[in-house]
């Protein structure tokens, strides 16, 4: 469901396969346990990417397992459920010692969109593939930790209204006109090279990756609660 692979100071998770890369239960403990084996083996130096295989980056939660339950409020206990162990993937994301790089080579849809969206930087491509937020579309209201990191990352009011009170599908370059995503690259291949070439950039300062994990979680104060992520005391290893 995906995979990570080692390269030097990088670590590269990809969602495998042609599907759509729904977050069934399945996919979001094989991301957890993915995370976990990155954060076990990670060093100074060590930055993450995030990218997928197919037409899709991620197309949102597995909504028709959920729907496959049989009745309304099974199908809500299973919703409630995809929910809850998602949270623990953003939390994992936004607390990993090391900076973070979505490679969207397709489209991200609603929890797709938020698992891109948990990354420090994200770079898309602008000839194919869309962010979107589909919840208003489909009847469904978001949870607090979807909000919270939508606010955390987006500044302009008017992008947060269009993406979550509109729908909007957003293609690459407007994208970065909005502020969403860093850069745009034509071709699978050019986001993976671009996301590779910001990583040897970011690898080069050999941060302390506990550090770097605690000044990004009070970056984003309001998500850190939020997700319930507590602050440690201030690192003095270096003075």
């Amino acid at each position: 469901m995906c995979t990570v692979e080692k390269r030097g100071n990088f670590f590269i998770l990809t969602l495998t396969g042609d599907d759509d890369h729904r977050l069934s239960p399945s996919l979001i403990n094989s991301i957890l346990k993915a995370l976990s084996q990155v954060k076990a083996q990670a060093s100074p130096a060590s930055v993450l990417i995030t990218t997928s295989h197919g037409k899709f980056f991620s197309n949102g939660f597995d909504l028709p397992w959920a729907l496959s339950a049989g009745s309304v409020s099974a199908a809500r206990h299973r919703l409630n459920h995809l929910i809850e162990i998602f949270k623990s993937v953003v939390a994992e994301l936004i607390s990993l010692p090391m900076p973070t790089i979505a490679a969207i080579t397709g489209h991200a849809a609603a929890a797709g969109f938020t698992l891109a969206l948990s990354h420090d930087y994200l770079i898309m491509r602008s000839d194919r593939g869309v962010l979107y937020m589909r919840e208003l579309d489909l009847g469904l209201t978001l949870p607090d930790y979807f909000m919270a990191l939508f606010k955390s990352k987006i500044g302009s009011s008017l992008a947060m209204r269009d993406l979550i009170l509109r729908g909007m599908k957003v293609r690459g370059e407007a994208a970065v006109r909005m502020g969403i995503v860093d850069s745009a690259h034509d071709g699978e291949d050019s986001v993976v090279n671009a996301a590779v070439r910001l990583g040897e950039q970011l690898a080069g300062r050999n941060w302390d990756g506990e550090v770097y994990a605690e000044i990004r979680k009070s970056l984003y104060p309001e998500v850190s609660e939020v997700l319930g992520l507590p602050g440690k005391p201030i690192s003095i290893s270096k003075l």
